[in-house]
Protein backbone atom coordinates (compact mmCIF):
# COMPACT_ATOMS: atom_id res chain seq x y z
CA UNK A 1 0.00 0.00 0.00
CA UNK A 2 1.38 3.39 -0.97
CA UNK A 3 1.45 6.19 1.52
CA UNK A 4 -0.29 9.44 0.59
CA UNK A 5 2.95 11.30 -0.20
CA UNK A 6 4.28 8.55 -2.49
CA UNK A 7 0.92 8.23 -4.26
CA UNK A 8 0.83 11.97 -4.93
CA UNK A 9 4.21 11.82 -6.72
CA UNK A 10 3.17 9.08 -9.15
CA UNK A 11 2.28 10.24 -12.65
CA UNK A 12 -1.45 10.40 -13.21
CA UNK A 13 -3.12 9.04 -16.31
CA UNK A 14 -6.35 10.22 -17.82
CA UNK A 15 -9.66 8.38 -17.61
CA UNK A 16 -8.86 7.23 -21.12
CA UNK A 17 -10.21 3.70 -21.22
CA UNK A 18 -13.07 1.65 -19.75
CA UNK A 19 -10.78 -0.02 -17.19
CA UNK A 20 -9.75 3.36 -15.77
CA UNK A 21 -13.40 4.38 -15.57
CA UNK A 22 -14.28 1.14 -13.80
CA UNK A 23 -11.53 1.78 -11.24
CA UNK A 24 -12.72 5.35 -10.69
CA UNK A 25 -16.30 4.16 -10.19
CA UNK A 26 -15.24 1.53 -7.63
CA UNK A 27 -13.08 4.00 -5.70
CA UNK A 28 -15.71 6.72 -5.73
CA UNK A 29 -18.67 4.61 -4.70
CA UNK A 30 -16.61 2.86 -2.03
CA UNK A 31 -16.09 6.34 -0.55
CA UNK A 32 -19.78 7.14 -0.94
CA UNK A 33 -20.89 3.90 0.73
CA UNK A 34 -18.57 4.51 3.69
CA UNK A 35 -19.31 8.22 4.06
CA UNK A 36 -21.14 9.31 7.23
CA UNK A 37 -23.55 11.55 5.31
CA UNK A 38 -24.03 9.72 2.01
CA UNK A 39 -23.64 6.13 3.16
CA UNK A 40 -26.98 6.01 4.99
CA UNK A 41 -28.82 7.37 1.94
CA UNK A 42 -27.35 4.70 -0.34
CA UNK A 43 -27.13 1.79 2.09
CA UNK A 44 -30.12 2.26 4.42
CA UNK A 45 -32.66 4.26 2.41
CA UNK A 46 -31.99 3.17 -1.18
CA UNK A 47 -30.68 -0.23 -0.02
CA UNK A 48 -28.28 -0.32 -2.95
CA UNK A 49 -27.04 -3.76 -3.95
CA UNK A 50 -23.55 -2.65 -4.93
CA UNK A 51 -22.78 -5.85 -6.88
CA UNK A 52 -25.76 -5.10 -9.10
CA UNK A 53 -25.42 -1.32 -9.15
CA UNK A 54 -21.71 -0.87 -9.95
CA UNK A 55 -22.01 -2.30 -13.49
CA UNK A 56 -24.81 0.21 -14.19
CA UNK A 57 -22.66 3.06 -12.88
CA UNK A 58 -19.75 1.87 -15.01
CA UNK A 59 -22.01 1.81 -18.06
CA UNK A 60 -23.27 5.33 -17.26
CA UNK A 61 -19.75 6.79 -17.07
CA UNK A 62 -18.51 4.85 -20.14
CA UNK A 63 -21.41 6.29 -22.12
CA UNK A 64 -20.72 9.77 -20.77
CA UNK A 65 -16.99 9.70 -21.51
CA UNK A 66 -16.73 7.45 -24.57
CA UNK A 67 -20.26 7.41 -26.04
CA UNK A 68 -20.28 3.66 -25.48
CA UNK A 69 -23.63 1.88 -25.55
CA UNK A 70 -24.81 -0.14 -22.59
CA UNK A 71 -26.37 2.26 -20.11
CA UNK A 72 -30.11 2.03 -19.87
CA UNK A 73 -31.78 3.77 -17.04
CA UNK A 74 -33.08 6.98 -15.61
CA UNK A 75 -30.64 8.34 -13.04
CA UNK A 76 -33.01 11.10 -12.00
CA UNK A 77 -35.91 8.71 -11.38
CA UNK A 78 -33.77 6.54 -9.12
CA UNK A 79 -32.79 9.56 -7.03
CA UNK A 80 -36.36 10.81 -7.00
CA UNK A 81 -37.52 7.53 -5.43
CA UNK A 82 -34.90 7.82 -2.68
CA UNK A 83 -35.77 11.49 -2.12
CA UNK A 84 -39.42 10.49 -1.57
CA UNK A 85 -38.31 8.27 1.31
CA UNK A 86 -35.79 10.67 2.87
CA UNK A 87 -35.15 14.09 1.43
CA UNK A 88 -31.81 14.94 -0.07
CA UNK A 89 -30.31 18.22 1.12
CA UNK A 90 -27.81 20.63 -0.31
CA UNK A 91 -25.23 19.04 1.99
CA UNK A 92 -25.73 15.67 0.28
CA UNK A 93 -24.98 17.15 -3.14
CA UNK A 94 -22.00 19.13 -1.85
CA UNK A 95 -20.51 16.03 -0.22
CA UNK A 96 -21.12 13.92 -3.35
CA UNK A 97 -19.25 16.50 -5.44
CA UNK A 98 -16.41 16.73 -2.91
CA UNK A 99 -15.92 12.96 -2.94
CA UNK A 100 -16.17 12.78 -6.72
CA UNK A 101 -13.58 15.50 -7.27
CA UNK A 102 -11.27 14.05 -4.60
CA UNK A 103 -11.49 10.60 -6.16
CA UNK A 104 -10.77 11.79 -9.69
CA UNK A 105 -8.00 14.17 -8.63
CA UNK A 106 -6.31 11.46 -6.55
CA UNK A 107 -6.03 9.06 -9.47
CA UNK A 108 -6.42 10.76 -12.80
CA UNK A 109 -5.58 13.91 -14.72
CA UNK A 110 -6.37 14.99 -18.25
CA UNK A 111 -9.19 15.94 -20.57
CA UNK A 112 -11.50 13.03 -19.68
CA UNK A 113 -10.88 13.48 -15.96
CA UNK A 114 -11.95 17.10 -16.33
CA UNK A 115 -14.90 16.05 -18.51
CA UNK A 116 -16.03 13.60 -15.80
CA UNK A 117 -15.83 16.29 -13.11
CA UNK A 118 -17.71 18.78 -15.29
CA UNK A 119 -20.46 16.23 -15.94
CA UNK A 120 -20.67 15.39 -12.23
CA UNK A 121 -21.14 19.09 -11.51
CA UNK A 122 -23.85 19.36 -14.13
CA UNK A 123 -25.69 16.29 -12.84
CA UNK A 124 -25.45 17.56 -9.25
CA UNK A 125 -26.75 21.00 -10.24
CA UNK A 126 -29.72 19.60 -12.18
CA UNK A 127 -30.66 16.96 -9.59
CA UNK A 128 -30.25 19.46 -6.76
CA UNK A 129 -32.54 21.93 -8.49
CA UNK A 130 -35.13 19.29 -9.34
CA UNK A 131 -35.16 17.58 -5.95
CA UNK A 132 -34.22 20.23 -3.42
CA UNK A 133 -35.37 23.23 -5.44
CA UNK A 134 -33.04 25.51 -3.50
CA UNK A 135 -31.51 27.73 -6.16
CA UNK A 136 -30.03 30.04 -3.51
CA UNK A 137 -27.63 27.27 -2.42
CA UNK A 138 -26.13 25.77 -5.55
CA UNK A 139 -23.93 22.82 -4.53
CA UNK A 140 -21.65 23.39 -7.50
CA UNK A 141 -20.99 27.00 -6.55
CA UNK A 142 -20.40 25.96 -2.94
CA UNK A 143 -17.94 23.27 -4.04
CA UNK A 144 -16.16 25.66 -6.41
CA UNK A 145 -15.80 28.25 -3.64
CA UNK A 146 -13.69 25.86 -1.55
Amino acid sequence: MLDRQTASTLPLHDLDDPDAVAEMVVRFYRSVAMDDLLGPMFNDVAKVDWAEHLPKLNAYWRRALFSMPGYEGNAFRAHQLVHAQRAFTTAHFERWLDLFSETVDAGWAGANAEKAKALAHKVARVHHHQLVGDTAHDPVEAENAR
